[in-house]
């Protein structure tokens, strides 16, 4: 057990709560912040490009480990500029306030993503394939990993590249929440876009696992993918829900939905994290759509 103290910022988000069950059971003292109010304890409401707001913040808690879940994530996002304000400033002046304002940083872990492949065309993709990216979110990303590279002498760091990962609590702006979404509702049909999509589909209690191993591992200066290190069709999550709820259902492709740039492939290896974490487990996909189908 840890008493160290931890501050996520993005606390209240999604990956957030998991994340922060987490490192409670682990015995951290958990602090966030976020740009939004949230009734959680130890909160504190502070946009990230806000840097004395920032420096307070820090100077207060002294945090030992940081994790950074804060950024614009939904890819379809309307602001394009958002994506750099919040994603690459927003990360470099958290950095900057670390640097100047904690004093006993034992790991920081930043979450970037695995849209920095882009399409990939070499099957399974370990964090040595050239980065590739097809959207503003994914440059973003990647443009805050090049950034946080000018901080590695001074602040221990560890990059995360998540593939998609969902649960119970995701909004359906997401793909698979909205799936699911439709067949708790029992609708009759669902509008989709490009249904020849293949991803490698994560369950964000694993992912929450896996960001506390690394912060106790400490492998400071490395990337690492988190994934299931298997590839699922579209069609075959649409199947899977279908077998789940007892019917199937009309699914209309929607022109609107279709993204020019999508990612049409992205699998991930997991060999580097198993590495560092041997035990490390990700439930089947089929096991995480159940969950978030019957979850009150």
């Amino acid at each position: 057990m840890s008493s160290k103290r931890v501050l996520v910022t993005g606390l209240a988000g999604f990956t957030g709560h998991y994340l922060a069950l987490e490192l409670a059971a682990a015995g951290y003292e958990v602090h966030g912040l976020g740009s939004r109010g949230a009734a959680i304890p130890n909160y504190h409401q502070v946009d990230l490009t806000d840097t004395e707001g920032l420096r307070r913040i820090i100077s207060t808690v002294q945090p030992e480990v940081v994790i950074h879940l804060a950024a614009i994530s939904f890819v379809g996002h309307d602001d394009p500029e958002a994506f750099y304000r919040v994603n690459v400033v927003g990360t470099r002046d958290l950095l900057a306030a670390l640097a100047d304002t904690a004093k006993n940083l034992d790991c920081i872990l930043l979450a970037s993503s695995a849209n920095v492949y882009g399409n990939s065309n070499s099957g399974v993709i370990g964090e040595e394939q050239p980065p590739n990216p097809e959207n503003d979110y994914a440059v973003s990303k990647l443009a805050m990993e090049y950034m946080a590279r000018l901080w590695e002498r001074r602040l221990p760091i560890v990059i995360v590249r998540p593939f998609n990962y969902t649960g119970v609590g995701q909004t359906e702006k997401f793909l698979l929440p909205k799936i699911v979404g439709h067949f708790r509702r029992k609708a009759k049909h669902i509008e989709l876009g490009n249904l020849d999509v293949w991803r490698d589909f994560s369950d964000v209690r694993a992912v929450a696992a896996a960001y506390l191993g690394l912060v106790k591992a400490k492998p400071i200066g490395q990337v690492f993918n988190v994934c299931s290190g298997q590839a699922t069709s579209l069609r075959e999550a649409i199947s899977l829900v279908e077998e789940i709820a007892g019917y199937k259902i009309e699914v209309v492709v929607n022109p609107a939905y279709v993204r020019p740039n999508e990612v049409r492939t992205l699998t991930g290896s997991a060999d580097r994290l198993r590495a560092v974490l041997p035990n490390w487990t990700m439930p089947p996909l089929r096991e995480t759509l159940a969950w978030m189908y019957e979850a009150p």
